[in-house]
């Protein structure tokens, strides 16, 4: 899922972390966690400690928007409306279906994901997403090191069909992440 949240380690974990003015270590940790709470309790977002969609969105942090399966939320309900499906802001099978779709017909690789990439070109997020952030979703040079970093042990996590390092940039944010999903 596009989630950040305890326990995760990496270059978007660092991201998050400089906005929210805490140490930027990339290691989400209890201090991370409260900083996340109380930015989600100050701009009436669920308050869960869990950055997603819908945080990220609200702190600039456009970059670090990965909509999946499982993903929840305004900007799921956004691109639900854009692909004309049933707009319930709940990423399901028949969403990641709508997305393949998309992708494909619009020379994105077709993986049901939608990241920077593939909402840059999307009606609701065009003015969003633009070239600017899709660069910005690019790897910094001080983040290189975060490749390196151990994967956190998922449970649950569903398989996806695809590969990961085709359908993000080769130095993509959510790169690693995305390839934990597959």
């Amino acid at each position: 899922m596009s989630i950040l949240k305890r326990g995760m380690k990496g270059a978007p974990v660092k991201r998050l972390q400089e906005k929210l003015g805490v140490g930027a270590d990339g290691d989400f940790g209890p201090g991370t966690q409260k900083a996340v709470r109380e930015f989600q309790e100050a701009n009436g977002l669920a308050v869960d400690g869990i950055a997603g969609p819908d945080t990220f969105t609200a702190m600039g942090l456009h970059e670090l928007v990965l909509l999946r399966v499982g993903s929840r939320g305004a900007a799921v309900k956004s691109l639900q409306e854009d692909l004309g499906t049933g707009a319930d802001g709940i990423f399901g099978q028949g969403t990641k279906k709508a997305v393949m779709e998309f992708q494909s017909a619009n020379g994105l690789v077709a993986d049901g994901m939608a990241g920077p990439n593939t909402l840059s070109k999307m009606n609701s997020f065009a003015s969003t997403f633009t070239v600017e952030t899709i660069q910005k979703a690019e790897v910094q040079a001080d983040e290189d090191h975060f490749d390196s970093e151990p994967l956190p042990e998922l449970k649950g996590a569903e398989p996806i069909q695809g590969s990961a390092t085709e359908a993000a940039p080769t130095k993509s944010i959510w790169g690693k992440v995305k390839g934990w999903f597959s």
